[in-house]
């Protein structure tokens, strides 16, 4: 891998690295931009969608395509669960779709990969969307809300062309915010995660990206915890619940003012928040079995949690902190996860957790996040301490603040990407961040020195966004990442746009550089959430707050009527030809 382009370079683009740098997108059609490259893909060889071609009342798609509108929030997840009606109570929500779409994984029960569960996120879902009302005005409003938060596992099937739900499922349940946990790891019964109510740990909640673990089981990631916590009296946060936004009038969704769990004020909850901004294990196969909030991963606004393996069989974790300024991680278990798993021990709950410095030479290295370190035990009492104030121990230690970091995906030579949305906030540059502000972000992409459990890596930019981009494969704001075995990166987006266009899909051919439009969403929506079935030929997406939840703007999927409320929903996407996803 080369050193990382200079500033100058970027933007001038080039191709003739071994994985072709994306600044200066090429093109296979007649109308390429004058002075640009244009070079033939090998492995994306549909027709992109034209930039402002999409409506943003609906989903528009490459030709080569289609869709199918698939479970929206509310749906039942077994036939003798309640059917869609607005505003759901908490009874019927707690056994319906929740909302707020997002990462997802497909875990086939099928040699042929037509039948399966998907584990599906739902992240957010506002007051007035949700609930019809700007604030909650009784505790079961509250649960309401807190019933559309979580996981889904929805046992799904394709049948004459058509994918469905099973009606009688005996995998499909909901996981919300009531439901009971396990605090495994250093945290594990520790004073740090202890109330004085005595209450269980119960729930997780603004569960954005995931991943998936070579055991089979599914990783969902709780992300802006603070959101839900407030306070019903003054109060004065501590430095550490100011570095995770949790300020006592700050409540977005205000469940403090009738669930005291929420309430940072209440005495008998001291610890209550210390208990979310984890990665939490689900067995999708195992329905009776308890989630685990696997604390050695590190406590920050977790966006995912990828997966892969190191040449001894060691998992390692990758992970991005979403929020300006914060930082990337990886995690590295004890031994190979088969021996952990055959000792009766997760992969996930021993092992070190390393944060990253981005160095200006292209240069980087993983920095540990140990008690052992003399800086650190200086500032945390052990290394559950640590843990839950890792955003403090990551600056402690000199990290690379970055512009929010969020999916992370690993290619098929063993590169790793990572998106890096944007940062309007930034006013001065470094080399792994290049623009101040920077308003439509980057992917950042870097290889590890030896296999991925290595202590350093050597780094550069795969892609930036840049004003400078008005081209017709011009995106902005990269959040959603998956790259595939042969060398597509898939690219979900969230945020703005150039040409204040709607979120949108893109492909990318790393081996030629060419991006490609593949769908763009609907008006306020967000694009994400990428899961196929093993074959590669079916592939999931969400489309996340259509419209914002405001009828006016968009009812995609429903009638477009301006009164129902736009769902949250997943798009089955596949070629017409029966083909591989992207090409």
């Amino acid at each position: 891998m080369s050193t990382p382009l200079t500033r100058r370079r970027v933007l001038k683009g080039s191709l003739s690295t071994a994985v072709a740098y994306l600044a200066g997108c090429t093109t296979t059609r007649e109308s390429a931009s004058p002075g640009r490259a244009t070079r033939q893909s090998q492995l994306v060889g549909f027709k992109p969608l034209q930039r402002g071609s999409a409506n943003g009342k609906s989903v528009a798609i490459a030709d080569e395509y289609s869709f199918q509108t698939f479970l929206p929030w509310g749906d039942p997840l077994t036939a003798d669960a309640p059917g869609w009606d607005w505003p759901p109570t908490a009874q019927a929500q707690a056994q319906q779709i929740g909302i707020g779409h997002d990462g997802m994984a497909y875990f086939s029960l099928t040699e042929d990969g037509s039948h399966g569960l998907l584990a599906l996120n739902h992240e957010y879902g506002s007051n007035p969307h949700v609930l019809g009302v700007r604030a909650p005005t009784t505790l079961e409003q509250v649960r309401t809300s807190q019933h559309a938060h979580g996981v889904s596992v929805i046992e799904i099937r394709e049948r004459k062309g058509e994918w469905e739900v099973v009606p009688n499922s005996t995998y499909a349940r909901r996981i919300h915010v009531n439901t009971d946990m396990r605090m495994t790891g250093p945290l594990q019964d520790h004073a740090l995660v202890s109330n004085p109510a005595n209450n269980p740990v119960t729930g997780t909640l603004n569960n954005c990206s995931n991943g998936r673990t070579p055991w089979g089981t599914y990783l969902t990631c709780e992300e802006n915890f603070n959101f839900y916590f407030g306070s019903v009296t003054e109060l004065q946060p501590t430095p550490a619940q100011e570095r995770y936004g949790l300020h006592p009038q700050g409540s977005y969704y205000d469940w403090h003012q009738f669930d005291s769990r929420f309430d940072l004020a209440n005495e008998s909850y001291v610890n209550e928040h210390n208990r979310f901004g984890w990665v939490v294990e689900i067995d999708p196969k195992a329905p009776n079995s308890k989630p685990s909030k696997r604390s050695a991963l590190g406590r920050f606004k977790h966006e995912g949690a990828t997966v892969t393996e190191s040449a001894d069989g060691r998992a390692v974790v990758y992970m991005g902190d979403d929020q300006q300024f914060e930082f990337i991680y990886k995690y590295i278990s004890r031994a190979s996860w088969r021996s952990m798993i055959d000792e009766g021990v997760s992969p996930l709950d021993e092992g070190i957790l390393y944060t990253a410095r981005f160095n200006d030479d292209g240069s980087g290295e993983w920095l540990p996040l140990t008690i052992d370190h003399p800086k650190l035990a200086e500032h945390f009492d052990d290394q559950a301490d640590l843990l839950v104030h890792c955003r403090m121990a990551a600056t402690l230690i000199g990290a690379t603040q970055m512009d929010r970091p969020e999916w992370v995906t690993v290619g098929p030579g063993g590169e790793v990407y990572c998106t890096l949305t944007n940062n309007t906030r930034r006013t001065a540059t470094d080399a792994a961040n290049p623009k101040a502000p920077n308003p439509y972000g980057q992917i950042l992409r870097w290889r590890e020195n030896g296999e991925q459990d290595a202590k350093s890596f050597t780094w550069d930019h795969f892609l930036v966004c840049d004003d400078v981009y008005e081209t017709e494969e011009s995106l902005g704001s990269p959040d959603g990442l998956w790259a595939d075995p042969e060398g597509r990166l898939l690219i979900c987006t969230d945020g703005p746009q150039l040409a204040d266009a709607p979120n949108q899909l893109m492909v990318a051919d790393t081996t030629t550089g060419q991006l490609s439009r593949l769908l763009v969403g609907v008006n306020g929506c967000e694009i994400t959430g990428l899961t196929t079935t093993p074959d590669r030929k079916t592939l999931f997406v969400n489309v996340q707050h259509p419209g914002n939840g405001n009828p006016e703007i968009t009812s995609f999927p429903a009638p477009d009527d301006g009164k129902t409320v736009p769902r949250d929903c997943t798009l089955v996407v596949r070629r017409k030809d029966g083909g591989v996803i992207g090409s």
